[in-house]
């Protein structure tokens, strides 16, 4: 299994706004996000910190009137072949969120190794361009290169995934658990790449055509804050 991080922890300075709830194609950065990596993951933690609560509930009903306008069947019926007809989205709070992204992911990567998954997806939210079949080509690379390095030893080898553009590194990054336990451990690493180059035995990097990948959306450009409405389905949300 591997589990999705989300994280939307950031005071969105230059935009003016929370960026989470930033329309994009008629949908927030956050739903899109978190939808975009349900298609490898049918648990997505969301790290959230400044507005939190705010950008919690929006996002909450958001994905309720998803859901009761029939919108997230495609998500229910695609993804990963063990999928077990159920998605999940969880909000945690990072009380530290100024402290800089990497102590979100922290967060989210906590949260996400209790599910004992096999590897992590880690996404920031301002990255709502990324395409779900990039996500997908990640999470099923991850699968596979942890099979091939055998056994049980895969559950102790440290190793990342990378998309890559043209030459430019992007998100969502891929972890192994073991990876991803020695991130959230780390505390004296700069930040995210940082700790991943402090810490992985391996890192590969998969080329892709998605220039989403590389796109980040910081500024003002097109888009208003979502206030979405309405009820739950298939998908549960937790709050924590």
């Amino acid at each position: 299994m591997i589990v999705g991080v989300l994280l939307a922890a950031g005071a969105s300075s230059r935009m003016g706004r929370p960026k989470a709830l930033v329309l994009s194609g008629g949908q927030s950065f956050l739903v899109r996000g978190v939808r975009a990596l349900w298609t490898a993951c049918d648990i997505v933690i969301v790290v959230l910190g400044a507005d939190g609560q705010r950008v919690c509930s929006a996002a909450g009903a958001e994905f309720e009137d998803l859901v009761a306008r029939g919108l997230a069947a495609p998500d229910l019926s695609g993804g990963p072949k063990r999928r077990n007809g159920e998605l999940e989205v969880r909000f945690v709070f990072n009380k530290r969120w100024a402290d800089g992204m990497l102590s979100s992911a922290r967060v989210g990567l906590a949260q996400a190794l209790r599910q004992k998954p096999s590897g992590i997806l880690v996404l920031p939210v301002d990255h709502p361009e990324v395409k779900p079949a990039t996500v997908q080509a990640l999470g099923a690379t991850l699968d596979h290169a942890l099979v091939a390095f055998g056994g049980k030893q895969a559950k102790a080898f440290a190793y990342g995934l990378v998309p890559r553009h043209r030459g430019l590194r992007g998100h969502p990054v891929a972890l192994s658990a073991a990876l991803a336990d020695a991130v959230r451990r780390d505390r004296g690493a700069r930040d995210l790449a940082d700790a991943i180059r402090r810490h992985a035995r391996l890192v590969g990097y998969l080329d892709v055509s998605d220039q989403g990948i590389t796109v980040n959306r910081n500024t003002p450009g097109g888009g208003a804050p979502a206030d979405g409405a309405a009820k739950r389905g298939g998908v549960r949300r937790r709050a924590r």
